[in-house]
């Protein structure tokens, strides 16, 4: 296998190569099974490639960086080496982050054993009910279906960050009302929602600390603290199965007759990290 990520900031670099626009390399790495290299470049503005220290990645491919002084060299001797390894090199597309793009290329005679990229995306929603029965509810700023509909607050998790963390800063960010986390009491699974992945909705029970509505503008049309029955009795909500379904179960969750999830922080032995299991009451 091997890997190239390339920063897009880069491009205007590629004139300095001879021959061929293959981009500079920073370290490369050999196994048993797997031959590896991997590019991240540090400045635009020079093609000397510092060395540094070898390292094991969780695929156990050693990284060796006892590469040329120049770029020049480099992609001399990466050219050479993929014409050797392959006579072409069928280079694709694994991934990509703001600042970079991850190419692969599996040199070995078999199966491509290297994990796919990121198929799925994680978005969470709030249900914040208050002692008068009334829900907090949004109007989103958008040419969807939605826009017209008065829905819970929704978003998508940050990276790294926890389920509960993120609807507690999505109720925040559109609303303006802090809340506690209560329990995750359903999850809707999707597919092909956007940019062809799959689509995951962890519904979460909050709690409201604050009651002062001040909405973020460039994406919330509207918020307010809705009267329960008025909220269910719009069309969407009634005639949509699966919306009617979450409400029906967070109404339950709010009236004593269901338990959702709780998080439990703990540490695993797998990864020596520590981390939330959602379960029941243990």
């Amino acid at each position: 296998m091997a890997l190239i990520e390339l920063s897009s900031s880069h491009l205007k670099c590629y004139h300095l190569l001879p021959l061929t626009r293959t981009p500079m390399i920073t370290h490369v790495g050999f196994s048993r099974k797997i031959e590896a290299f991997t590019r991240r470049l540090p400045c635009l503005e020079t093609t000397i490639i510092k060395r540094k220290p070898s390292v094991f990645d969780s695929y156990l491919r050693k990284r060796i960086n006892c590469l040329p002084d120049t770029s020049y060299e480099f992609a001399a001797m990466l050219h050479y080496s993929l014409s050797y390894w392959r006579l072409k090199a069928g280079f694709s597309y694994h991934h990509a982050e703001p600042g970079y793009v991850m190419l692969t290329y599996w040199i070995a005679n078999e199966p491509c054993m290297l994990p796919s990229t990121a198929t799925h995306q994680v978005g969470v929603g709030g249900f914040v009910i208050n002692e008068n029965r009334e829900v907090l509810v949004v109007k989103e700023k958008c040419p969807l279906r939605c826009s017209c509909i008065w829905k819970l607050p929704t978003g998508l998790l940050d990276k790294s960050e926890d389920i509960f963390c993120g609807a507690i800063r999505e109720v925040k960010e559109e609303t303006g009302i802090d809340t506690c986390f209560l329990e995750v009491v359903a999850f809707r699974h999707a597919h092909q929602v956007i940019f062809e992945k799959s689509d995951l909705l962890f519904i979460c029970m909050l709690k409201p600390l604050s009651f002062d509505i001040s909405i973020d503008a460039l994406e919330i049309q509207a918020a307010t603290w809705m009267p329960l029955d008025e909220f269910l009795d719009q069309p969407f909500h009634r005639e949509d199965r699966m919306s009617k379904n979450i409400l029906d179960i967070c109404i339950a969750r709010h009236e004593n007759l269901y338990r959702g999830f709780t998080a439990n922080r703990m540490m695993s032995k797998l990864d020596e990290r520590l981390s939330y299991l959602y379960c029941g009451d243990i």
